[in-house]
């Protein structure tokens, strides 16, 4: 029955049209989870400011985001979507759970380290610093027990555990009641798919990406760049699928004929091209019927918008429930 169902709390931050990347990354996972447990599905338009203060586009982001989440078989009655700036509540916890973790800590955060590295940062703002402190108030104001990341995001899940244990420590319910779950991390099986260009991570940053909007032309014309074993250069030549990013994909997309591309590779009877083809053609005859509800929905964005207010609604019910029994734990109120 629902109410013995763990909960789970999962988001992006929305970046417009979503990639083939957090399909397999998250969206598959997330589908996959709606029948075991309570999901809610977090936009989580507050955590773009911690690289751009430039907003223009999040609203318009957000319902593109969302359009893809319910495209992808995410269904708001069960696991309702909702965005975070529209739930103060968020923000309330997170000024409290600000003071039970030290700045030491924050900054051991390898993920971190790695944004740092990657965006070439000189500085950071506290609110970069500090975001795993509002990942933590996103997912325990929902009192999630699970939450399923990539392998990447796991040392956010740790500061989570830290924080809802520092808390349980210093505040109990007037019964002894201990107010938060521990969270425990959930890591998706395939968790990571490369980029077109053979990057460790897809991203439109890289320009490496195909949309889960994108038709077969688009696919085709993008494949055509994919990364392949370098020492492949024309057919016949010898190759080895282990190290070629589009027999990855064919091992995802297109397993019915993995053994065959395998052979084919590895004996040079199958070469680049047609290996890339074959996989174009099965990447978008995954993704179709998904293109096909996501057109429909792409043409009543009032509708996704109004998923988005209802989904709101009732994660402000259960956000003000938790609340309420952090401040009277607290006796603020």
């Amino acid at each position: 029955m629902t109410q013995n169902k763990k909960t789970i709390l999962s988001g992006m931050r929305p970046t417009g049209k979503l990639h083939i990347g957090h399909y397999v990354g998250a969206l598959e996972s997330w589908v996959e989870l709606q029948n075991d447990y309570k999901n809610y599905h977090l936009i989580a338009d507050y955590h773009t400011l911690t690289t751009s203060l430039n907003t223009d586009d999040v609203f318009d982001d957000s319902i593109e985001m969302a359009i893809d989440w319910i495209a992808s078989g995410i269904d708001p009655d069960k696991s309702p979507i909702f965005r975070q700036s529209q739930v103060k509540q968020h923000t309330e916890l997170f000024l409290i759970f600000s003071m039970l973790i030290t700045k030491a800590r924050l900054e051991k955060n390898p993920t971190l380290k790695e944004q740092i590295k990657d965006l070439n940062l000189q500085t950071i703002a506290y609110g970069h610093l500090g975001y795993p402190v509002l990942q933590a108030a996103d997912i325990l104001l929902y009192k999630g027990d699970v939450v399923p990341v990539g392998e990447d995001q796991v040392p956010h899940v740790e500061i989570t555990r830290q924080i809802a244990s520092n808390f349980n420590e210093n505040y109990k319910n007037p019964d002894g009641k201990l107010i938060f779950p521990i969270p425990e991390p959930k890591v998706t099986q395939f968790a990571r798919l490369p980029g077109l260009d053979g990057k460790a991570k897809m991203s439109k940053s890289l320009d490496n990406t195909i949309l889960l909007s994108d038709d077969e032309e688009s696919i085709k014309t993008k494949m055509k760049k994919a990364f392949t074993d370098p020492s492949k250069l024309r057919k016949g030549d010898k190759g080895n699928p282990d190290i070629c990013l589009v027999y990855t994909y064919h091992r995802k997309f297109n397993p019915s004929e993995i053994s065959e591309i395998r052979a084919g590779c590895k004996s040079g009877t199958l070469g680049c091209f047609d290996c890339k083809m074959k996989v174009s053609k099965a990447i978008s005859d995954y993704f179709l019927p998904l293109r096909e509800k996501r057109a429909v929905l792409e043409q009543n964005k009032n509708s996704v918008l109004e998923v988005l207010t209802e989904g709101e609604s009732k994660a402000r019910l259960i956000a003000e429930n938790t609340m309420q029994e952090v401040r009277s734990s607290m006796k603020l109120g």
